[in-house]
């Protein structure tokens, strides 16, 4: 079986034009991970950018790269056109059997749709639910990726829901659904506990900070508990000193010795960090299959988070996983307390939580989820 996948070059989105090897989100680069094993499948990654770079032909022996130049004109100022025209003339050079477009904010989507292949999307955040929880602006980045989300969904062949959160908000757009959560890289699998000296308690959270992930409010909900214990609260993701939710943001680090900013981290950076954590906290207002709960849970690390979306479908309370109402500080700091007065309990939730990783997110697993959908949408149309 020939297979497109259309995701972004995270080169064009960090603007690292230098680089020689594309590099992907978190999620699309774990499913091309299982789809490496499976040699019966040929696979071509096409990816835009907005300018020519030097990149390996393939990514694997059965996984080819198409790097596209797209200038800026082309981009979402009109309706991605550029891109739709270059990746489907590519696609005509390739022929393959399907297209999968990764991810329904940019430009993916919409090429996968108007390809003129049988298609499927995946949809790895909501961005109708993530402009409503953000109160965005009318013409803002947010406000028309929330439309061409509600443009492509019923044109597509499907959609890959990674929760069944996604689902209940597509169904009514899409033509077929299928629940399958996001792989996760295999090296998490692998992550050894290694505790920072001088540092009995580190509590990690990890996501761009911005208002649906809710950090500030969690900083707040800490204040009492860091005047009965001691710990560190780290940050990682990006924060825009400029914006005034990433500038209050900053202001509250600040304040607080417990609290530290490290700035984005890599994936090499983030397993160092989930080694040493002693929980990982997730308190977003909306959120559909975050990563790092996945790769926490892959890494044994024990996992407080939000009952919001898609989380649900992740993580069992109290068995592989801990809640809390991210609307209740006293929640929010309870759940935290809970398991830093309980270590052995903790652990025992992030042993089964690991386990329960490698049966539903191996790479190779969602890998195989994915070629049977494959065939269900080629033998409905043969």
């Amino acid at each position: 079986m020939k297979v497109a996948i259309l995701t972004t070059d995270s080169r064009e989105h960090y603007k690292e034009y230098g680089k020689r090897e594309p590099f992907f989100g978190t999620a699309p680069e774990a499913l091309l991970q299982g789809l490496a094993q499976l040699s019966e499948l040929e696979v071509h990654v096409v990816s835009c950018a907005k300018a020519p770079m030097n990149s390996s032909e393939k990514l694997a022996p059965n996984i080819f790269f198409h790097g596209l130049h797209v200038p800026k004109i082309g981009w979402m100022r009109t309706g991605y056109q550029g891109c739709i025209r270059a990746t489907r003339k590519k696609l005509k050079e390739i022929q393959p059997e399907i297209v999968h477009g990764q991810g329904t904010e940019r430009d993916c989507a919409l090429s996968a749709v108007f390809s003129g292949f049988p298609n499927v999307l995946t949809i790895h955040g909501n961005m109708r639910q993530i402009a409503r929880v953000n109160r965005v602006r009318p013409f803002s980045f947010l406000w028309l990726a929330a439309r061409l989300e509600r443009l492509t969904i019923p044109r597509s062949g499907g959609v890959v829901c990674i929760t069944d959160y996604t689902r209940q908000a597509v169904k009514d757009l899409a033509r077929r659904t299928w629940v399958v959560p996001n792989a996760v890289d295999a090296s998490f699998f692998e992550v050894k506990a290694q505790p920072a000296p001088g540092i009995p308690t580190r509590i990690l959270c990890v996501g761009q900070v911005c208002v649906h992930k809710n950090q500030n409010a969690f900083i707040r909900a800490l204040d009492a508990l860091a005047g009965r214990h001691k710990f560190e609260l780290r940050f990682c993701g990006g924060a825009n000193e400029r914006d005034a939710y990433g500038g209050e943001f900053l202001g509250l680090v600040k304040a607080r010795p417990w609290c530290v900013y490290h700035g984005l981290a890599n994936r090499t950076e983030l397993k160092a960090l989930l080694g040493q954590a002693t929980v990982l906290v997730l308190p977003s207002l909306e959120d559909n299959c975050p990563m790092t709960v996945l790769e926490a849970m892959a890494a044994g690390v024990p996992v407080v988070a939000s009952w919001v979306g898609g989380l649900p479908d992740l993580i069992e309370d109290g068995k592989t996983g801990f809640f809390c109402d991210p609307l209740e500080a006293a929640s929010l700091s309870g759940a935290v307390e809970r398991v830093l007065l309980n270590p052995c309990v903790a652990a025992a939730v992030a042993e089964r939580a690991r386990e329960c990783a490698r049966e539903r997110f191996h790479p190779e697993v969602i890998a195989q989820r994915h070629v049977e959908i494959y065939r269900e949408v080629l033998s409905s149309i043969s």
